[in-house]
């Protein structure tokens, strides 16, 4: 992982706090942070969130520098021998006991389950084993590992966001997890739409391969999504927003997207 972008703005962090890659949180649970590619290369200020969000509910966020990518674009083009690499790295990276949490919903997946599939016929164990049994998407861990059922925040302004759920996020906590958080902000209003529970056209790699079936699945997506007038379309899933918010754009259609991690970050009061 490149450290002009995440790692520097942890770096600025640890500096602050006098703590090597160390959060400035209370003294509370300690976690370590999977960044994700796309907040390295992209979104960033979502890798910010996710450490202001984890020190409210009392954590201490570690942040190991030689992190990467957790294997998923490997994995989902078929290169399984590229992904077990990745994936042993990863698993080396992150030993420990401490809970693994993300603001990604795919790779968390991508850990939780993809690991199976990617070793399949030789037992996980070890480092692999054990990250893949403490990794956790932000907003599943905040409220099914540590209980935070209320986040007790408020908007500066009313508004109304529409909430899109990632494929990856299906037979996981997120899903409710981020409905109970954000509908307990203040000021926050979710507008529910048809097919919510369908896949944005997203997929990684099979945007890509696909890129006309991709193009029209995100398309009714946003159809359906911006129907009830949501200032804001919200998910767990940077990868799906990055694909809505190009598709609109393409089509000059009004679209603001935000991380959920950069809701509660906001709404903290």
């Amino acid at each position: 992982m490149s450290h002009e972008s995440t790692a520097s703005l942890f770096e600025s962090l640890s500096n602050a706090s006098g703590i090597p890659f160390y959060s400035g949180g209370s003294a509370g649970r300690e976690v370590t942070l999977m960044a994700t590619c796309l907040c390295d290369a992209f979104f960033s200020d979502v890798a910010a969130a996710t450490v202001e969000v984890l020190e409210h509910a009392g954590c201490k966020v570690r942040f190991p520098e030689k992190q990467t990518c957790c294997g998923q674009p490997a994995f989902n083009s078929g290169d399984f021998h590229a992904a077990r690499v990745v994936a042993r790295h990863t698993a080396w990276v992150f030993s420990g006991e401490q809970p693994v949490v993300t603001p990604s919903g795919s790779c968390a997946a991508m850990h939780r389950h993809g690991l199976g599939v990617l070793f399949e016929g030789a037992e996980l164990s070890g480092n692999l084993k054990s990250l893949s049994e403490r990794t956790w998407e932000l907003a599943d861990f905040l409220v099914n590992q540590l209980g935070v059922t209320e986040w007790k925040g408020k908007m500066d302004r009313r508004q109304r966001i529409a909430i899109h759920d990632s494929c990856h996020t299906r037979g996981s906590g997120t899903s409710q997890a981020i409905r109970t958080l954000l509908g307990s902000i203040e000021g926050l209003e979710i507008v529910e739409f048809d097919q919510e529970e369908q896949c944005c056209g997203f997929g990684g790699t099979f945007s890509i391969c696909f890129p006309h079936i991709s193009r029209e699945m995100g398309t009714l997506k946003l159809d359906h999504a911006l129907a009830g007038g949501p200032e804001w379309l919200v998910s767990g899933d940077m990868s799906c927003l990055m694909h809505l918010k190009g598709l609109a754009e393409r089509e000059e259609r009004p679209l603001k997207i935000r991380h959920v991690a950069q809701v509660l970050r906001d709404a903290i009061a």
